[in-house]
């Protein structure tokens, strides 16, 4: 809303200090700090709040240390994220951008979601909460409408890959080449670093291509399931999904920014996404309310986030990946999630495997998730969640080397 309104000041009457609003780092800016500002001190009133309507967290008995002391710890903190994601964004945003509406859908859409899912879970007293099938089919639904948009909406587009060398002079205006719809992604660590998902159905001819949405919507609704369902199992201790997420986020930051500008995209010889650079606007909106909301969920956790948060969480990280077309990088950047992901159906597979073949299940891990794993093993949960967003930063690293690793 500031967005239009100063870039109509500044056409109209010229107002000094007006053309600020034009550049998207001022904006990023200013959106992490108020979603800061919003997390921390409308945080404590919403938890207070939360508190006051008995909103706690009933906790199952895992014989896990610590476990009984978090009973009654006020949950539904996702909202504290989600509002103070959305204020910045539609303050400070150009929220005609198709990007940033894509991921405000994306945001409300898992946020209500998860939001019923912790209702029934606390007010019906049902601790499994919204039953599985329904989550999944909200998940689909969700990666059928960011599928679609993605590939039919006509802004959705990337900038044809040119020859052009850079000079001390080089200018915008040197930059050849067409905005085109397309299908391209990022493979990383190879050479010719591209991947065109209507090639995986050009084997059936020519005209076939034409119907690679049959490809590209299912892959979609994958990853959106995927990361929220990680994301969800990650949120197991404090301040590991909320950490660990804005480490991510931060990351998938840095890829908007340079998929967004043409001369950093050439430069780097990545492929240039119009429209792209404005997510960054969102994203900074996003790390402030997820740092914000740490204040209050490292240990001793005063909030859990719940699947309100986590679901919302994984839906956005999901959702810009696609965007800046860095999905295939997921396993790596988003390797925690994957990690939970993995020891829950490893966990979940042997021991009906074994069942099956000797009638007593057997497990590989003493717990799952995996951070329950370390939990069993005794190490305290601040030392996992610590060691864990190590990893997390390691594996940022990785992924934002894939840039130029080919």
């Amino acid at each position: 809303m500031l967005y239009y309104l100063f870039e109509y000041l500044e056409k109209q009457y010229q107002l000094p200090g007006a053309s600020l609003f034009q550049f998207q780092t001022f904006r990023a800016a200013m959106a992490v700090l108020l979603s800061l500002l919003l997390a921390t001190v409308y945080g404590k009133r919403i938890i207070l709040f939360l508190k006051h309507k008995q909103i706690g967290e009933t906790i199952r008995d895992l014989g896990l240390e610590g476990q009984k002391q978090k009973t009654g710890t006020p949950t539904m903190g996702g909202l504290i994220i989600i509002m103070s994601t959305l204020i910045p964004v539609l303050l400070f945003a150009d929220i005609m951008n198709i990007y940033v509406i894509l991921l405000i859908v994306t945001t409300i859409w898992m946020g209500i979601i998860g939001f019923v899912d912790d209702y029934i879970k606390i007010f019906r007293n049902n601790k499994k909460g919204l039953k599985g099938r329904f989550k999944v089919i909200g998940q689909v639904v969700l990666g059928l409408i960011v599928g679609a948009t993605l590939y039919f909406h006509p802004e959705v587009t990337m900038r044809e890959r040119t020859n052009t060398i850079i000079t001390e002079q080089y200018k915008v205006e040197n930059v050849k080449g067409e905005d085109i719809k397309s299908t391209m992604t990022t493979v990383p660590f190879f050479k010719n670093n591209e991947l065109d998902y209507s090639n995986l159905i050009s084997w059936a001819g020519e005209k076939a291509v034409s119907y690679a949405w049959l490809i590209f919507i299912p892959i979609v609704i994958l990853i959106v399931t995927a990361v929220s369902n990680g994301a969800n199992l990650t949120d197991g201790i404090d301040g590991l999904a909320a950490g660990s997420s804005a480490i991510i986020v931060l990351t998938l930051g840095i890829f908007a920014w340079v998929s967004g500008n043409i001369i950093f995209s050439e430069y780097l010889d990545i492929m240039y996404i119009p429209k792209a650079g404005e997510l960054l606007v969102f994203i900074a909106a996003f790390v402030g309310a997820l740092v914000g909301f740490l204040w209050y969920n490292a240990f001793p956790a005063q909030v859990f986030m719940g699947d309100t948060g986590s679901l919302t969480i994984g839906g956005v990280i999901a959702v810009i990946a696609l965007i800046v077309r860095k999905e295939l990088l997921i396993p790596i950047l988003c390797g925690i999630f994957f990690a939970e992901s993995i020891s829950v159906m490893l966990q979940v597979g042997y021991f009906k495997y074994t069942k099956n073949r000797s009638g007593e299940g057997k497990r590989i891990f003493l717990m799952a998730p995996l951070h329950h794993h370390y939990q069993k093993k005794g190490y305290h949960e601040s030392k996992i969640v610590t060691r864990f967003w190590i990893i997390g930063i390691l594996l940022a690293i990785i992924t934002i080397v894939t840039l130029k690793v080919r």
